[in-house]
């Protein structure tokens, strides 16, 4: 190989890579120009030694000095390289660590709403809908599992039923025909939502720290 290919393939290798996930494109496109114009010099100074043999050791010390330019360039964008890999870790590190503090935030939220359902502090239609929608958020999963399907099933037989504002909007006999059917979904899921819920504090959350 030539020391064109050369040069070209190291610098290549060198700062490609992390420019390509990190660098701007305006960045990208003045390394590139960068890149370019030393590719055409090392080209050059092979074509003009080619053409003056008579002066070989000239020669020859040009072709070090450009091998040394070239070292001293590749040096520079590897560490250059090195530095757009660090914030590359830098931010995925952030981030791993928002998804964890996140995760935590709601497995204590989960545990708090099973716990308040089991103590009969949360009413069981409105603990189930919560924890349906946390699950979901905390790990779809855990969501889909069979001990949590009760959860769903509540969710989805209530869905229709206004919330708030509408609900205090409702006529008092309009009300009272939704809270005779939660009493009805709560005498038939009472058992399995309680038991789910057990679940999820015994096997399913991480315990409380």
């Amino acid at each position: 190989p030539t020391i064109t290919t050369i040069a070209t393939t190291m610098i290549m290798a060198t700062y490609m890579g992390p420019i390509a996930i990190m660098a701007t494109t305006s960045l990208r496109a003045t390394l590139l120009k960068t890149l370019a114009a030393m590719t055409l010099a090392l080209a050059a100074a092979r074509r003009n030694s080619k053409n003056a043999t008579a002066r070989k050791p000239a020669m020859n010390n040009l072709n070090l000095l450009v091998l040394i330019a070239s070292g001293v360039l590749i040096t520079a964008l590897a560490l250059y390289a090195l530095q757009l890999w660090r914030r590359v870790w830098s931010k995925e590190k952030a981030q791993a660590e928002a998804i964890t503090s996140q995760r935590e935030r709601i497995a204590g939220d989960l545990r708090i709403l099973a716990s308040s359902l089991l103590d009969g502090q949360l009413p069981l239609i409105e603990g189930a809908i919560r924890i349906k929608v946390l699950l979901d958020n905390y790990d779809s999963s855990l969501s889909q599992n069979q001990h949590c399907e009760v959860f769903h099933q509540l969710f989805a037989a209530t869905t229709q039923v206004p919330t708030h504002a509408e609900w205090k909007a409702l006529e008092k006999s309009v009300r009272r025909q939704h809270e005779q059917h939660f009493s009805e979904l709560e005498l038939q899921h009472k058992a399995a939502a309680r038991a789910a819920a057990r679940w999820l504090l015994d096997e399913a959350l991480p315990p409380a720290r």
